[in-house]
């Protein structure tokens, strides 16, 4: 299961990205602030890190650069949640080192997109034996279509179902199908199962 860490001092943001993404499947630890966030994250190291930047004592630049200057957490992936939403808040943000930004108001599956996007770049960097995943690619080859596994593999780079119909050139309805009957022959319970098999998917040849 992949943990996340969530810090944000908005209590009504903390618990709907907490509450949602718990039950998408991921192991979800929170902080109110930036010193507590790092001492979790220094507790327990979690797969990724999804920070406010405004916050009181320490802000979330703070945080990321005292993550980044530790070679214990320097490659966690980090993404700023944020209610400053002009581009040169964005370009900051990214140019400070995060690996992704969402703007206050953000939809959920926005969130999910994301977290799920930056979290299969980092894992297919660090994995690179296809015999760790020779069961699971049998199955893929075995049980979902071509077109399933495109659907896969575009899911698995964190973008939302209405950009993979755009891209496929089919109807909204159609990839909610697709991922259903996914979510289904995988036995995939969750956006962090498929997320999984999102990552198996890189594995197969093209």
């Amino acid at each position: 299961m992949y943990s996340i860490l969530i810090i944000e001092d908005d209590p009504v943001y903390l618990s709907v990205m907490e509450t949602f993404l718990t039950l998408e499947g991921f192991d979800v630890r929170t902080a109110p602030e930036g010193r507590s966030g790092l001492a979790s994250l220094r507790e327990m190291r979690p797969d990724l890190v999804l920070c406010d930047i405004m916050m009181p004592v320490m802000d979330g630049y703070a945080v990321m650069e005292s993550l980044k200057l530790d070679d214990e957490s320097a490659d966690i992936p980090f993404i700023f949640i944020s209610a400053l939403g002009d581009r040169s808040d964005v370009r900051r943000g990214m140019s400070e080192g995060a690996d992704d930004y969402l703007a206050k108001p953000f939809a959920t599956e926005e969130l999910l997109a994301a977290v799920i996007g930056r979290l299969r770049r980092h894992i297919v960097i660090k994995q690179h034996d296809k015999s760790a995943f020779k069961k699971e690619l049998a199955i893929l080859h075995e049980k979902i279509t071509a077109r399933e596994l495109e659907v896969l593999r575009i899911v698995g780079q964190g973008v939302t179902s209405k950009e993979i119909a755009r891209r496929l050139g089919v109807s909204l309805r159609t990839v909610e199908a697709h991922r259903t009957s996914l979510m289904k022959k995988l036995d995939a319970m969750n956006a962090a199962s498929l997320a999984r098999w999102a990552v198996i998917a890189e594995q197969c040849e093209e």
